[in-house]
């Protein structure tokens, strides 16, 4: 390492520059490694293969015709596998407790044994297994985007609390953008053969997580200055991915692609996937050229310390600063051995403020918490039920199958939208003019219920429209309902309360997917069947024609979403005072404090390198 001299000489750099040498390369290869951006990057390609539940409409076809499925039971197998994709509980609680290695090491795990159970069983290369097994594989798959959401995600949250609505947006988005991503890459891969398609999305997330181990870690928190702008530059990028993938599938629609034209279109999306690496290595070298100027340059130093404490202010600042950081813990060890501290369950109907640090069960039995569940299980329930439907709702209304995979694809791409708008736009509003969070999910309710009902009424064209609404809409519910929970119960336990969150979606594919659309289908085919006087042979699938398959079942979607977004509008007046609040402000004193340590360790090595 080059250092300069208290009189601005330099050895090796003129001016107390900072030279090119093999040491400072390795030195900056290391800060980019292990720098905050790049595990942003991580994270982004981590997110952009962990959407595989929101492609099941691409290969239910082959399971309900493989082994024989009617809808409800095609159903009963969706809905586990949203129980497995948002039931996130015990991904949480192990993070509680483990650092996100082990999450994402289980999650790769589950995702790769979970596809490659259903592969086995559609390719028919293991006996018909039972229905209940099935479920089982679906689940243990699907549970694995948990795992990396809690990882990956939770601690991105983590590392930048002030910017946690566009944090959770542009991951979420590209989640969202993962369908669109997945099936690019494959039918560059496989073409059109589905079969394979189950294969490919076991095995790629796992290698992904496999590869970011350990980059993917809790850091101290520092708020840069262009913290928002470098967001806003991986924003642009992801809408440019998202923009080539919207015209591909326009262009896809208009003509039939080869395998080598499938594969220009696979390798502009690898490229768009792995450009915000530039943007990464920029930021790091900003980081580490001015740390290094800082090291190398020990004549520029602001002292603020009075003049008889300047020999001695390093040291001492810095035992200082030890003892500062010791202190909490012994007030901490001191008041448990001298009184224990209230049990969980005595203090569960006793939250503290909003905003405050909620243990588990406060949160869990809170008010607040209860209405934003049941929000989101009509919210999410519903569109998630005309996301897993869209297959079998454009057969039913009589789309070729090419129209459905451009449903599927539109459903992604206006998710991502719905996801990075509402994080982006959230955080922009309640900054700008404190517009509260609640608020806006009741608007992305209430446009969904559109969606809704251009299914229902089957309007000439409508499913176009209807999958880029009811896409855009979920898509936006999950960084509004998972930065409100962030905002309300506190970061402390935000791995839980994050994955209980998640469940609501389970639970409302449940009762309006499985108990609602999939009973009213089989009734209506059953009812066709009987009149064109066919029996159904055993083993064989329910295949319902028309308007009527699906009409009574949006209606009452409809009904379901509104009842929801008036719960959501009691959330916006309990939580009025709240948001008029400076909710952010703990958060900026925190990395104000972060900063000042930060800079007491550099004058503290510039004061070694001195000596």
């Amino acid at each position: 390492m080059v250092v300069a001299g208290p009189g601005g000489g330099a050895t090796g750099a003129g001016g107390g520059g900072v030279s090119i040498t093999p040491a400072n390369m390795k030195s900056l290869a290391i800060q980019v490694i292990t720098g905050r951006w790049f595990m942003v990057f991580a994270s982004f390609l981590i997110m952009a293969a962990a959407g595989a539940t929101y492609m099941f409409s691409l290969y239910s076809g082959d399971i309900k015709y493989a082994l024989g499925y009617d809808q409800t039971t095609l159903n009963l197998l969706s809905f586990f596998k949203d129980l497995g994709a948002n039931v996130g509980i015990l991904s949480g609680l192990i993070n509680e407790i483990t650092p996100p290695w082990v999450v994402l090491v289980l999650g790769a795990v589950l995702n790769f044994f979970g596809y490659f159970m259903i592969w086995l069983a559609v390719t028919k290369k293991i006996a018909r297994p039972q229905v209940w097994h099935m479920c089982l594989y679906i689940c243990v798959g699907a549970n694995s985007q948990s795992f990396a959401n809690t990882g990956s995600l939770v601690t991105c949250v983590k590392n930048f609390p002030e910017s946690r609505g566009v944090v959770l947006g542009i991951l979420k988005g590209y989640v969202g953008l993962s369908g669109a991503i997945i099936t690019q890459l494959y039918r560059a891969f496989y073409g059109d053969d589905t079969k394979s398609l189950i294969l490919f999305i076991g095995w790629l997330p796992a290698a992904i997580s496999f590869a970011f181990l350990r980059t993917i870690r809790i850091l101290k928190v520092i708020r840069q200055p262009n913290e928002l702008k470098v967001f806003y530059n991986f924003l642009y990028i992801s809408l440019a991915l998202a923009g080539f993938l919207m015209m591909i599938i326009i262009v896809e629609k208009q003509t039939d692609f080869t395998r080598s034209e499938y594969g220009v279109s696979a390798a502009i999306v690898m490229f768009l996937l792995f450009f915000p690496l530039v943007i990464v290595v920029i930021e790091e070298f900003k980081l580490w050229k001015s740390k290094q100027m800082a090291l190398n340059n020990p004549s520029v130093e602001i002292i603020t310390e009075k003049p008889s404490q300047e020999v001695h202010s390093p040291s001492s600042n810095l035992e200082q600063t030890v003892s500062v950081a010791a202190a909490p813990e012994e007030v901490s060890s001191g008041s448990t051995s001298s009184s224990k501290e209230p049990s969980c369950w005595t203090t569960c109907f006793s939250p503290p403020d909003r905003g405050e640090d909620y243990t588990i069960l406060q949160a869990l039995f809170s008010l607040d918490m209860l209405i934003l569940f049941l929000a989101t299980i009509c919210g999410v329930g519903g569109t998630l039920t005309a996301i897993d439907n869209l297959g079998q709702i454009g057969g039913s209304l009589g789309y070729p199958k090419k129209s459905i995979s451009t449903f599927v694809s539109l459903v992604s791409i206006w998710n991502y939208l719905g996801r990075v708008v509402s994080g982006f736009v959230s955080e922009i509003f309640l900054a700008k003019y404190k517009f509260p969070r609640p608020l806006m999910l009741t608007i992305i309710l209430l446009l969904s219920c559109i969606g809704h009902l251009l299914i229902a009424f089957n309007v000439p064209g409508g499913l176009y429209v209807a999958s880029i609404i009811i896409g855009f809409c979920f898509g936006a519910q999950w960084p509004l309902v998972f930065a409100i929970i962030s905002e309300l119960f506190g970061l402390k336990y935000y791995s839980t309360l994050y994955n209980f969150g998640g469940a609501a979606s389970p639970l409302g594919s449940y009762l309006l997917n499985v108990r609602v659309a999939g009973h009213l289908y089989d009734k209506e085919a059953k009812r066709q069947m009987a009149a064109s006087r066919i029996t159904r042979k055993k083993g064989g699938d329910l295949t319902c024609i028309g308007v009527e398959c699906f009409k009574l079942s949006f209606i009452i979607i409809t009904a379901a979403t509104l009842f929801g977004a008036f719960i959501s509008l009691i959330l916006v007046l309990r939580t009025k005072k709240f948001y008029k609040s400076d909710i952010y402000k703990k958060f900026r004193e925190a990395a104000a404090k972060s900063a000042d340590e930060v800079e007491m360790d550099t004058k503290t090595e510039q004061y070694g390198n001195r000596k």
